[in-house]
């Protein structure tokens, strides 16, 4: 059996007014007009079937009903309110709640063990969600999201952390003692590899490319782009991966450029939270860590293409 409850906004309005004695103190506590009170008071007694209020000329008195109902809506309030600040409590002190975009774990969770060092009494609790629709945060226990793409909408507060650069990427099996692969075009020969989250990607960068005659839709599809990047280090075929995003296997030569002909991407990843919460102790804290991070990232691919590049004559 469903609860008839009365509307909350008129609730709280009925409380303040009945507080001051007066609808025009109300409004200036509640930042409305005398006339928005009255008329929330009023929704109220209709809905409860009598009078709160004796409206005299300069002033306002409750009704035997009205202070027969003020103590037990007073009381409500207050649990309500008490309640409130305990679950904000909770969110600053408790652990740091996350979504991440699958992509972008395979390169933060190598780093996290750096941020467990800078904050040793942050507990990380990390979610992987492929769906690109938002976490709406008023109804989650979700503290912060990492999204490819900004986010607009109000009270949100955006990120930018890593700026997308699309290469082909494979295992170095798949090039030894092969001529399968010596040009763009080649790839027509060997078995591309999907992400179904980001279908498109090779049709994309075969565009830029210039390359033609290639079929970008055959090839096997994975639930997700680390799943993707699996198939490719497993030797299956050639994916299509964020040159950023796998640098530490681009480093330990498990994965191979075979054409390093990048495409950068307008969008990028995004840190999102609420704005209400950039104060907030454990978010400030990742936040600024993570900013810190990418920073450094930029830093160590800028001093890589350097030294692969060696010194101008």
């Amino acid at each position: 059996m469903s609860r008839r409850l009365p509307p909350l906004n008129a609730v709280h309005t009925f409380e303040a007014a009945a507080r001051h004695l007066s609808f025009y103190h109300a409004a200036e506590e509640l930042h409305v007009t005398p006339s928005a009170v009255s008329h929330q008071v009023r929704s109220l007694e209709a809905f409860l079937g009598v009078r709160l209020f004796h409206r005299l000329t300069r002033q306002v008195a409750l009704t035997e009903a009205g202070q027969a109902y003020l103590p037990a809506i007073r009381a409500a309030l207050d649990q309500i309110r008490l309640a409130t600040e305990r679950i904000q409590a909770g969110r600053e002190s408790g652990p740091l709640t996350m979504s991440v975009a699958p992509p972008f774990a395979g390169w933060l969770v190598p780093r996290l063990p750096r941020f467990q060092v800078a904050q040793p009494d942050i507990e990380v609790r990390l979610n992987l969600v492929n769906s690109t629709e938002l976490i709406d945060f008023s109804r989650s226990d979700v503290d912060v999201v990492i999204r490819y793409g900004e986010v607009d909408r109000p009270n949100l507060a955006n990120h930018r952390l890593i700026r997308e650069e699309l290469v082909p990427v494979c295992s170095p099996t798949l090039l030894e003692g092969s001529s399968l692969l010596q040009q763009p075009e080649d790839l027509q020969n060997v078995t591309l590899l999907h992400a179904l989250p980001r279908l498109g990607q090779w049709q994309i960068w075969l565009n830029a490319a210039g390359v033609s005659g290639v079929d970008a839709t055959r090839g096997p599809k994975f639930h997700n782009t680390p799943l993707t990047l699996d198939a490719a280090l497993a030797g299956l075929g050639v994916a299509i991966a964020d040159k950023r995003l796998v640098t530490r296997e681009l480093g330990s030569g498990r994965l191979v450029i075979p054409f390093d002909i990048p495409l950068s991407g307008e969008s990028a990843y995004y840190l999102i939270h609420p704005e209400d919460q950039t104060d907030n102790p454990k978010i400030a804290a990742f936040r600024d860590w993570l900013l810190a991070e990418v920073g450094r990232s930029q830093d160590d691919a800028k001093s890589s293409s350097a030294l692969q590049r060696g010194p101008s004559p």
